[in-house]
């Protein structure tokens, strides 16, 4: 435990509650439409969301390897932070500013928001883990950070599942698959997608587009920020204490 001050281990344990917490039922209700609505959707609709998004993350996964910072291997854990919380402010402000000016183009222009934001939040987490320390030329890095991208950006039940995986992240990285194609493009694509539809819709509308793009996309960054320090938080302490298999932390 000494690995974590005390402040970085209380909000790490506040985290892991809520990511174990059992789904409300307004969760279940909302998953249940969301996935009536899924359900409307001809499968070619699927299908093709899925492989643009897709092709948008891989674009990203694998040309942000050549952008991105080396591995920081020398900073204390308070340095680290201190700068990831100095890279999230400038991620967060560029987020918000690109939120404003889609959201006040109108229609077609609040379309473009989406793979623009995607391929922002992806770099932010390729920097983030440089300055943890970890090299994200390592294949089962790059998949670490969509496990990230789908703790931050999923429903409930997805994250009970995915927070299992990064807890025991030493072991299951081991099982993962050697292709990027047998990653579950299809499950990561619907919940990115059902999760941030209600905050975004209201930025294709004429005059509040601009300000609801501006305030969700800063939110959105937030959270990711919040989720991937955590995550690394996690990694973290579990190294210090020689990879021990995290305990659960009981559910209040």
């Amino acid at each position: 435990m000494a690995a974590l001050e005390e402040p970085a281990l209380t909000e790490l344990r506040a985290w892991q509650r809520r990511m174990q917490q059992k789904p409300t039922l307004l969760g279940r209700l909302t998953r249940r439409a969301q996935a009536r609505l899924n359900a409307l959707l001809p499968e070619k609709v699927h299908a093709a969301i899925t492989t643009a998004i897709k092709q948008t993350v891989r674009g990203v996964l694998f040309g942000s390897t050549h952008t991105t910072r080396r591995p920081e291997a020398t900073a204390t854990l308070a340095e680290r932070e201190a700068a990831v919380r100095s890279t999230l402010r400038y991620y967060r402000n560029t987020a918000a500013a690109e939120g404003a000016v889609t959201g006040a183009g109108g229609f077609l222009l609040g379309l473009a928001d989406f793979p623009l934001l995607l391929g922002l939040k992806l770099k932010f987490l390729f920097d983030v883990a440089a300055l943890y320390g970890y090299d994200v030329r390592d294949y089962t890095e790059r998949l670490f950070l969509l496990h990230i991208f789908q703790l931050a950006f999923s429903s409930q039940h997805t994250r009970n599942d995915v927070y299992q995986r990064v807890a025991n992240w030493d072991a299951y990285r081991h099982t993962l698959p050697t292709d990027v194609h047998e990653f579950d493009w299809r499950t990561f694509q619907q919940e990115y997608r059902d999760y941030i539809d209600l905050a975004k819709m209201a930025q294709l509308v004429p005059v509040i587009g601009a300000a609801v793009g501006a305030v969700a996309n800063y939110r959105l960054l937030e959270q990711l920020g919040d989720t991937a320090m955590n995550c690394y938080r996690l990694r973290w302490l579990h190294a210090a204490n020689e990879a021990t298999p995290a305990t659960p932390v009981p559910v209040t």
